[in-house]
């Protein structure tokens, strides 16, 4: 795969650049509550303001059902976007009707707008080619090229990832390159030991990792709300637990096929209630009572995990280990991300919630060798998934 870059498109001094970045950030009402993604988009915005380019950014944030919703609106974002770049970020109330135009056309050398919510438009998502394009086509009409840089949105097949590229002069921001550069050293040839760290709720999220990983990764290390359903394969009483009855079966193959390159807990922290005040305490995996349900991985499976780490050159995590955003369910998660930090080669915080987690518990993020903004895109990469936003950036 070769990904022209923001070089590649020449003298930009002038030029209208629309940026498709990552910026669907956790809102508490209009208060963000983690602006990694939008710090991770200011490297690309800046370089291309460095150069004089008139920078139009589209993103998308939340799930709108294909209109405005107020909830959804991306005004913070705005004004964060300008705190972290020191200049103004003008912003257009719509994605490409008055606002929009007036706003882009107010645009100066080295400036900087950002559109509404592209997902206000129904025609971002929608499966008809026709429909897309219309949208891809309006939006694309703002600029002179088109700079993908939102990693966590290349595998869906939206209008401003996919079509817009189709319309315009392309190139990859530096977020893409460098998700796709970490991503080919998980797949391709990774440094061994290599261990993949695997938590979050649902084994069903994560099967298509498995299936690829289990013949590539040396060590497979499950938590999280998934890992129930591996220990129920194993007879074990779960509780109340997370359980997919529907994928023990396939998880009993995944069992019988890696054997004991699976590493599962030995110990969980069993509470009463998903909430801070419920009653909790530590049980081994195979005497969890029938009436409390696993919320993190136990302190003895702690030390295990990290152990298992400590010799690993190459560790991709994705998924907290319990239910981190409550303290007294953390220590997992918290326990996961330590031993990374002590990885003597490449360890990859795989985005979403465990990106979350690493910040709000404390650590620093050059603790880490990577922490990716990806999310599902990058899940769907290391399946072997062709990913639309990144195929239509090939050259």
């Amino acid at each position: 795969m070769t990904l022209s870059t923001i070089d590649d498109l020449g003298d930009l001094r002038g030029r209208r650049v629309l940026v498709r970045s990552d910026l669907n950030v956790p809102l508490d009402g209009a208060t963000i509550t983690d602006d990694g993604r939008i710090r991770a988009s200011v490297p690309t915005i800046r370089a291309l303001t460095d150069k004089g380019a008139r920078v139009v950014v589209t993103a998308h944030l939340g799930r709108p059902k294909g209109e405005p919703e107020s909830r959804y609106s991306l005004a913070p974002v705005a004004a964060r976007l300008g705190e972290l770049l020191g200049q103004p970020v003008a912003f257009a109330t719509d994605t490409v009707g008055e606002s929009a135009r007036s706003t882009v056309d107010g645009l100066a050398d080295g400036q900087v707008a950002l559109l509404e919510n592209v997902r206000f438009d129904s025609r971002e998502t929608s499966k008809d080619d026709a429909e897309r394009g219309a949208f891809a086509d309006e939006l694309a009409a703002f600029a002179d090229a088109f700079v993908s840089d939102g990693f966590g949105a290349v595998h869906r097949k939206h209008a401003s990832v996919y079509d817009v590229a189709k319309r315009l002069p392309h190139a990859a921001g530096g977020l893409v390159l460098d998700e796709v550069e970490v991503l080919r050293k998980l797949t391709e040839a990774p440094d061994r030991p290599y261990a993949v760290v695997l938590g979050g709720a649902k084994v069903s999220d994560k099967l298509g990792v498995i299936d690829n990983l289990l013949a590539k990764a040396d060590l497979l290390l499950i938590g999280g709300g998934m890992v129930f359903t591996f220990l129920a394969a194993q007879g074990y009483e779960i509780g109340k637990s997370l359980l997919e009855a529907d994928q023990i079966e396939t998880v009993k193959g995944y069992l019988t096929q890696a054997g004991d390159r699976i590493v599962l807990p030995t110990d969980v922290v069993a509470a009463t209630a998903v909430s801070a005040d419920a009653e909790h305490a530590v049980v081994p995996v195979d005497a969890i009572p029938k009436d409390r349900m696993g919320v993190d991985i136990g302190p003895e499976s702690a030390r295990l995990f990290a152990e298992k780490l400590a010799d690993a050159h190459t560790v991709f995590w994705n998924g907290p280990m319990g239910v981190s955003e409550i303290p007294a369910f953390a220590e997992g998660t918290r326990a996961v991300a330590e031993a990374l930090t002590k990885i003597d080669g490449l360890s990859v915080v795989g985005g979403g919630d465990s990106a979350a987690a690493v910040r709000a518990l404390g650590f620093a993020e050059d603790a880490f060798g990577h922490i990716s903004t990806g999310g599902g895109a990058s899940l769907e990469y290391l399946e072997g998934k062709t990913l639309p936003g990144l195929a239509v950036l090939e050259d």
